[in-house]
Formats: structure tokens, C-alpha cells, sequence
């Protein structure tokens, strides 16, 4: 029986999946794999059974990617599966930015007690004159499957848009609208747009990407979008820029301390997968990929070893092999096999960074003297009997 933790609550319908080989336990020293959404695992010792981490999301800034590697821990997310949430928050994010709603529901709290609110509020209703957004330059950095979202539900609103994404894939590329400009400097971006919204991961390279040198390119009144991540902003920078008036607002899913002393700053409580479907999608998403490598051996969407899928195995065994991604290291996994007389009916071998893992189907089952055999080779981090 399969033992699965979960370290936040989980959507049912996720959790539902399960099938009669497993069954949730409250002790996490005892899971082979946990289910996560927000908690933080950088402190968390990892069980010595466990084999593998599903996010329930796309961000994993929560979890120890090389720790978990290292003790051959897979680590999956859900790329995509709150795409839409998130996309519905920015236009929404968008529309607040171009448009003083926010003042105006304001005004008419204050004046809840006013009589005379209907002849007044045409009087006051200028100071919340704002525009539209139909013909107004979008620019959209990052075009995974949010920011492609993004890039297209603005192109259908009547917006210029373009978008930058130096790692675009070509899944994504097909995606995009022909509508939306793909351009391949972001300074394009700085410099032209009227809105520019972010879609990046926090990456060393990517931190603190909106600065005093790129928000110095822009367009004085420009509105700038973060529903990515709290880092990708310099707030000191962001707070110069809003009270210059060179940002007309920042609009952003990441509230803090300085960020709520900011002049002209619309923030929500982290509220982008914040919706039903998408935790279901995200819950749902993440036991599947859960369920096919306990049970298959097989990896999508992982975030610290490649992808590799051999399906359903039919032969008679499965060994999987977590490993250094290091010279010789086939050779030496083909020759344990070959000295045994196993015959590999199916091997498939993928590589990411200083990771990579193996997949063999054997036409007969290995023994335990050959496992040990496999296990002892240096660099190797998880030998794994699927079948």
C-alpha cells in the first residue's frame, strides 16, 4: 500500500483519484509521496522512503530541489492547470489599472450616508475618469502558459501586444495568437508599451528584473503588472518610480510592508490560482503525475529531473535508475544487466543538468543481488523495482 501526505489541504477531486493501492496518512515520516500547495519544505527532513514531491502549482520556491534530488526525490509542478485563474486576475488587474474603479467604490463608501449621492456622484465621478485599453501597447515578459494566456485574451481585447520570452517553447509558440508581436529584446518592451505585465519565474537572472535601469526606459505613466512572483520587483526602486509619476500604478498579487506604503499601489492577497478550478485542476494534475511515476516509473512536468515516459510497462519487469548525469553511466547499468543474462527489451535514458534517469524493461525480473549491483555504482542516487 502506497502512503500519500499531504502538507496543505488538497481538492478532492485530486485526492479522489487515488486508487485501492494507496491511502492518505497523517504521519509523514511513513509517505512515499506528499502532496504540497503553499508550506515550506526547505527545513522539513525529507522521509527515507519518500520518492516523490507533487506541487499542487507552478511555483516550487517552497521545496529544496537539489536536497530532494540528491536523495532521489522527484519533484513534480502543474504547469498550465491555473493558467487560466491567474490570466483572469491580470485582465481583471488591467482593467483596475486603466480605470480608477478602486477610487470609485471608495467614494461611494464614503458617502453611504449621503442622500444626495445620486446628484453628487455626477460631480465627483471625474476625479475617476480613467481609459480604455482597446489600442493601448502590452507588453507581455515571459510567454509560458499564463503569460501566453495573457498575450492572447489581450490581443482579442483590441491590444497591441507584444511579447518577449528568450526560452519559449515551441508548444507555447503555437499557442500564441498571430496577433501578438513576438519580439527578442525586452528593452522593446520598456520602452514602447503602455502596460507590461510579468510572467517569469524567480530565477537568479530574473530577480529584481524591474529596477531603477529598466523602469528608468519606460514611458512616464506606465502601469506595471506582477502576478508572478514578489521578487521580480526592486520595492525601492518601484516606490521612486510611482512617486516621480513615471508608474502611473503598480498593480501587484504580492502585498508587503513597503508595498503598502506606496502611493497609487492596487494590491490582492495572492489571489492569481485562487479559484476553485484551479486548485481542482492543480489537485488533479499533480496526483496523476503522482500516480504514473509510483506506479510507472514515468516523469512529466518534473521540475528537478527530465521528463521521460515509457508508458504502461507490458514486459515482464521495470527498473527505474535516478542518477548522476555522468560519462559511462549506461555502459555500466547495460553491463550488471548483461552479466545476470537479463535481457533489456526497452531502455530509454534522458538527461537534465547534473541529473538523469533511466528507465529499462527487462524480459526478465531482476534479483536482489543485481538491484545491489545497480545501487553501487558510483553516482548512482535510487535504484527503484517498478515491476
Amino acid at each position: 500500500m502506497r502512503k500519500i501526505h499531504c502538507l496543505n489541504p488538497i481538492s478532492k477531486l485530486g485526492t479522489g483519484l487515488l486508487t485501492e493501492n494507496y491511502e492518505m496518512t497523517d504521519n509523514l515520516a511513513e509517505a512515499e509521496g506528499i502532496l504540497v500547495r503553499s508550506a515550506a519544505m526547505h527545513d522539513l527532513e525529507l522521509p527515507k522512503g519518500l520518492r516523490a514531491v507533487a506541487r499542487a502549482g507552478a511555483g516550487v520556491n517552497n521545496i529544496p530541489l537539489d536536497k530532494c534530488a540528491e536523495a532521489g526525490v522527484v519533484v513534480f509542478n502543474t504547469p498550465g492547470a491555473n493558467a487560466n485563474g491567474v490570466k483572469e486576475l491580470v485582465l481583471a488587474g488591467m482593467l483596475l489599472g486603466a480605470r480608477d474603479v478602486v477610487g470609485g467604490i471608495d467614494w461611494c463608501k464614503e458617502q453611504k450616508d449621503n442622500e444626495n449621492i445620486s446628484k453628487d456622484m455626477e460631480k465627483a465621478k471625474k476625479k475617476f475618469a480613467g481609459h480604455e485599453i482597446r489600442g493601448k501597447k502590452l507588453g507581455v515578459i515571459g510567454l509560458g502558459a499564463i503569460g501566453a494566456e495573457v498575450a492572447n485574451a489581450a490581443a482579442a481585447l483590441g491590444m497591441e501586444v507584444y511579447g518577449y520570452d528568450p526560452f519559449i517553447s515551441v508548444k507555447a509558440a503555437w499557442m500564441l495568437s498571430r496577433d501578438v508581436k513576438h519580439i527578442t529584446s525586452v528593452d522593446t518592451i520598456y520602452q514602447e508599451c503602455d502596460y507590461i505585465t510579468v510572467h517569469v519565474p524567480l530565477l537568479d537572472s530574473t530577480r529584481q528584473m524591474i529596477n531603477k535601469d529598466s523602469l528608468g526606459q519606460m514611458k512616464d505613466g506606465v502601469v506595471i503588472l506582477n502576478f508572478a512572483r514578489d521578487l521580480l520587483v526592486n520595492d525601492d526602486d518601484m516606490a521612486e518610480a510611482l512617486a516621480s509619476g513615471r508608474v502611473k500604478r503598480y498593480i501587484t498579487d504580492f502585498p508587503n510592508a513597503k508595498v503598502m506604503q506606496m502611493p497609487n499601489v492596487i494590491a490582492t492577497p495572492h489571489l492569481g490560482a485562487s479559484t476553485e478550478e484551479s486548485e481542482d485542476n492543480c489537485a488533479v494534475m499533480a496526483v496523476k503525475e503522482l500516480m504514473d511515476y509510483l506506479d510507472n516509473g514515468n516523469i512529466k512536468n518534473s521540475v528537478n529531473f527530465p521528463n521521460c515516459d515509457m508508458g504502461v510497462c507490458t514486459t515482464v519487469g521495470r527498473l527505474a535508475l535516478l542518477h548522476k548525469n555522468v560519462p559511462n553511466m549506461i555502459g555500466q547499468i547495460s553491463s550488471i544487466l548483461a552479466s545476470t543474462d537479463m535481457n533489456i527489451a526497452n531502455m530509454t535514458n534522458k538527461s537534465r543538468d547534473k541529473y538523469a534517469y533511466t528507465l529499462v524493461d527487462l524480459e526478465t525480473k531482476a534479483d536482489a543481488a543485481t538491484i545491489e549491483k545497480l545501487k553501487a555504482i558510483q553516482g548512482m542516487m535510487r535504484v527503484r523495482v517498478i515491476k
